[in-house]
């Protein structure tokens, strides 16, 4: 038996020696240790060996299994550690090389834009309006009617508005103030609330103009509110927007939703107010519109007009951000042209 258990050990210890697998360190375990082994064999028939021979053969039976085992985690190691200095070698990295850069995505300039002028309206305490309460596509009723729109203006001629085949008297939305009406039906006073969206237009495309642009609307409705309190807000916000010494003014207009009302011009950037391609040589370039919210339309509401008052305003996304970053061309915006977006 001690024969016996000594060619196991020499047989093992040979195959030990002379693998170079690592995944044959397995078998070679199975084979020597595992339940069928026939070492395992040997020691299950102890019980019939008398008490003299049980002491003998299991001691060395016990020894032979510990040196298997140790030997079997030595060549484990040592061709666990030859692989891994191999893999290195192979795949070896010169971290002293430049990496490989990744580029990133940005935000749009007109995101931006977007971003940054509701924060500062925001900061002011304006709550924004959320798009399910501003939806593009819009019934005459709130594009036109509830603003004291007349059925006869020109506005709504197909020359300037974009009916669609949606339904009767549906219109892809010409201005934001849709978002005024529905804020109108759901809150009532005060109210200051802030829109942006998309709006949608019948024009020829210039350096100046899209048919498709974007405005930032805003209105407050409260008690005592008068035209000064509009062109602060208005002058404030310019001031924040563009810097203290940005030149602007106010002119008289008409809008069928205000009254007085009034149109803001921000000298052109590009020019310096000596007229250019972009300002149609006037040195100004307008950038909203603003007014007091006319009485009809506080009672199309039901909002008492002779307790309450309020002001409006709706101002071009991209005419402020051409103003900003002195881009003289709407078009630039919507061309994507990775030269021109990646500058912001």
């Amino acid at each position: 038996m001690e024969k016996v258990l000594n060619e196991i050990l020499s047989n093992a210890q040979n195959e030990i020696k002379n693998v170079n697998d690592i995944s044959r360190i397995d078998e070679i375990r199975i084979k020597y240790l595992g339940r069928n082994s026939e070492l395992t064999e040997i020691k299950k028939n102890l019980k019939n060996l008398s008490n003299e021979e049980k002491k003998i053969i299991g001691s060395l039976a016990n020894n032979i299994s510990n040196v298997i085992d140790s030997e079997l985690k030595i060549k484990y190691d040592e061709l666990y550690t030859l692989n891994l200095n191999k893999k290195l070698e192979e795949e070896y990295i010169d971290i002293t090389l430049p990496g490989i850069g990744r580029q990133y995505g940005k935000l749009h300039p007109l995101t931006q834009t977007i971003n940054e002028i509701t924060t500062i309206f925001e900061k002011m305490g304006y709550s924004l309006i959320k798009d399910k309460d501003s939806p593009e596509v819009e019934t005459e009723y709130f594009n036109f009617d509830m603003l004291n729109v007349p059925k006869d203006h020109p506005a709504r001629d197909m020359q300037d508005t974009f009916y669609t085949n949606v339904g009767k008297n549906v219109v892809l939305r010409s201005q934001t103030s849709n978002s005024q009406i529905r804020a109108m039906m759901n809150k009532k006073p005060p109210i200051k609330i802030i829109a942006p969206g998309r709006v949608y237009r019948s024009e020829a495309v210039s350096a100046r103009k899209n048919n498709l642009f974007h405005q930032i609307e805003g209105l407050l409705i409260d008690t005592n509110i008068t035209f000064g309190d509009l062109k602060g807000t208005l002058n404030e916000f310019i001031k924040i927007y563009f810097g203290e010494d940005k030149k602007t003014r106010f002119r008289s207009s008409f809008f069928p939703f205000t009254e007085p009302s009034a149109e803001v011009d921000v000298q052109c950037i590009m020019c310096n107010g000596k007229g250019c391609r972009v300002c149609s040589g006037l040195g100004w370039l307008e950038v909203l519109g603003a007014g007091m919210v006319d009485p009809n339309v506080l009672e199309n509401m039901d909002i008492d007009k002779d307790k309450y008052s309020g002001f409006a305003f709706g101002m071009g996304v991209e005419r402020l951000a051409m103003l900003k970053w002195a881009i003289d061309d709407i078009r630039l915006f919507y061309n994507n042209d990775i030269r021109f977006l990646k500058q912001f």
